[in-house]
């Protein structure tokens, strides 16, 4: 039976005191699937599995929405994604992520891939010293003063600018992370 190793990455839970969806109970619902080797990363939503299915990602995630629903009570938006896509992400890097603060800088990821042409009413110049460049299904995102303070940040974020897609951001350290535990399913 062949196997594939998985991240499953939550959007907007355990944030501001609503959504709360604990680590624990996120294993138990991922277990109750089918998965095994079920592991999370911190309390943000980043949860690991690995399946036999061949479903593929968009069909894991909808799977885990609605078990996550039917759980919780709430609908909680999820991408799912491969061991290899998440490590091409890091390799991909445009920035220096080498010489920069993990709080400087950040991967979205969105649900399908992304062109130029949504982002083209974006006043890049006018938000310098913070960028982005685009990958396929990803955006990396450079804010020298961390995310909680960009404004650009804010732009990207716009329904206008992602409507149709679901979006989750994560730090550079996690999307590091990501990508080794997405690889590792021991502890």
């Amino acid at each position: 039976m062949i196997t594939t190793r998985y991240a499953a990455l939550l959007r907007g839970v355990n944030v501001g005191g609503s959504r709360k969806v604990p680590m624990a109970e996120l294993r138990t619902v991922l277990a109750g699937l089918g998965h095994t080797d079920v592991r999370t990363h911190l309390q943000s939503g980043n949860a690991f599995f690995t399946t036999a299915s061949d479903a593929g990602e968009d069909a894991l995630a909808a799977a885990i929405e609605q078990a996550l629903e039917e759980h919780f009570g709430f609908r909680v938006d999820c991408l799912v994604r491969g061991g290899p896509y998440l490590r091409a992400v890091v390799d991909a890097c445009p920035f220096p992520a080498g010489d920069l603060e993990p709080r400087q800088l950040h991967v979205t990821y969105f649900s399908a891939p992304v062109t130029a042409d949504r982002f083209a009413a974006v006043d890049r110049a006018a938000h310098l010293p913070e960028e982005f460049r685009l990958g396929d299904r990803e955006l990396y995102l450079y804010v020298p003063d961390g995310l909680g303070r960009s404004k650009l940040a804010d732009v990207l974020a716009r329904p206008a600018v992602v409507r149709g897609l679901v979006a989750t951001t994560r730090n550079w350290a996690t999307v590091r992370k990501l990508a080794e535990m997405a690889h590792d399913p021991t502890p």
